[in-house]
């Protein structure tokens, strides 16, 4: 188990390129099982969960050849399913919750697919109901080990339907829509999450042959074709490192700028930071942040303290609400941060507590957030890193609190963030790897 041991008070100078979209990697790269033909990748972050995921489709025979430090060419002619019910899968699909996307595109292109219940982040009950329920939808048969722990689909044939999803499940979409692309007629699914993730999925698989209509929208039509042909693909800068860079530079007192970070597809975030009080500056598609000695949360237009939400896209992201969380103690004004996805999420705010944060912790979905200033700054602190989010959140704080703070179990943080101690150390940050 790593820990970072990390040096507070140091402000960063310099520029950042952001890895590559960590969420959208993981749908684009379980595509490729969808096609026998070479898939050429680029901009895939170097992270834990994208190289499992790698790791997990070469064992299922996938021919993996790296090109470059960041692109790779996936040819998935050679498939082996019988892999699928082995115990060295089941250890592995235990451990990655993306490898529930491999599902639509196996079950899609040889009528089976198998998947053990999947791990990921300990931040509250995250069920599949959406994945499983859209499948049969279109067709597929659903079974259960008797343990809860094993999960199987099969299909002779899959057949377009209409479908109206009960939530607007960013992986749930994907998971149907690789499902469909290659299903007898069409599919309509109505209330599809519509994300830059999901975008930039439709259209890689448009590009492989595929007939998707309503990109960017929440109603997706999708007229199934025979068969896919190999393309080209390049993954988005990961909106999320970038909405985190941006609360880090805040709260340090840095100067930062961070390079091509596709602005358009940002959405709200940009917004939302502004409304904290930070201020930065479009720079071409860069963003700089300059020194803040300061930054206020403004209150709604009654006066009343202002409300951070997560929402489908083109709502806020749940992904930054860590970051929005942690960032807040060190402004001037109250806020109140409302988790609404996930009950656990927020249960890291203790550590910040200990560390001189005025926080309350109303329920598992809300904390209020009253911040004193930078002229009352945390200190440090010896934690925990219970997942990717609430991780970075906590390496935040430590930055830019007084003294030296611990941080346990970085590998979470590992899963998200490409080499994040390395890159901050370049531009001042005193981070230990242990």
């Amino acid at each position: 188990m790593a820990t970072f041991v990390i040096e507070g008070g140091h402000p960063l100078k310099g520029e950042l390129t952001p890895q590559g979209a960590k969420n959208e990697a993981l749908q684009v790269i379980c595509a490729v099982l969808l096609t026998n033909e070479p898939v050429v990748m680029h901009n895939i972050p170097d992270i834990l969960d994208v190289n499992n995921l790698i790791q997990l489709l070469k064992d299922l025979g996938v021919t993996v050849e790296k090109l470059s430090v960041n692109s790779y060419r996936f040819t998935a002619s050679t498939i082996s399913p019988e892999f699928l019910k082995g115990d060295t899968f089941k250890q592995m699909g235990a451990r990655l919750r993306g490898s529930v996307m491999i599902l639509g595109p196996l079950l899609a292109r040889f009528g089976e697919a198998f998947l053990p219940k999947p791990g990921g982040d300990k931040i509250g009950r995250r069920r599949l109901d959406t994945h499983f329920i859209g499948l049969q939808k279109l067709g597929a048969e659903f079974n259960i080990s008797d343990d809860g722990k094993f999960y199987q689909v099969s299909a002779k044939k899959l057949k377009g339907c209409y479908m109206l999803l009960e939530e607007a499940s960013v992986t749930g979409t994907a998971n149907i829509l690789m499902a469909s692309v290659l299903a007898e007629g069409i599919t309509t699914i109505y209330n599809a999450a519509c994300e830059p993730y999901i975008q930039q999925l439709c259209k890689m698989l448009n590009s492989m042959g595929a007939r998707i209509e309503g990109v960017g929208s929440n109603l997706l039509t999708i007229t199934g074709v025979t068969s896919l042909h190999g393309t080209e693909h390049r993954i988005l800068p990961d909106m999320i490192e970038i909405g985190s860079f941006i609360g880090m530079a805040a709260m340090t007192g840095s100067e930062i700028t961070i390079k091509d970070v596709s602005y358009e597809n940002l959405g709200i975030i940009p917004e939302m930071f502004r409304r904290i009080g930070i201020q930065f500056e479009k720079r071409n598609d860069d963003i700089y942040i300059p020194v803040q000695p300061k930054y206020d949360i403004e209150t709604f237009l009654d006066g009343s303290i202002m409300t951070i939400a997560d929402a489908p896209w083109p709502g806020l992201t749940p992904d930054l609400l860590s970051i929005f969380l942690v960032v807040a103690t060190q402004a001037n004004g109250s806020v109140l941060i409302h988790q609404k996805m996930f009950e656990s999420r927020l249960f890291f705010v203790d550590k910040l507590i200990d560390m001189g944060a005025q926080i309350i912790l109303c329920d598992p979905h809300r904390a209020t957030v009253i911040g004193l200033g930078k002229k009352y700054p945390l200190r440090g602190a010896i934690m925990s890193s219970p997942d990717i989010r609430a991780g970075v959140a906590l390496l935040i704080a430590a930055m830019s609190a007084r003294g030296i703070s611990t941080i346990h179990n970085v590998e979470q943080i590992d899963r998200g963030y490409e080499h994040i101690d390395i890159r901050l150390n370049k531009l001042g940050a005193k981070i230990t790897r242990i």
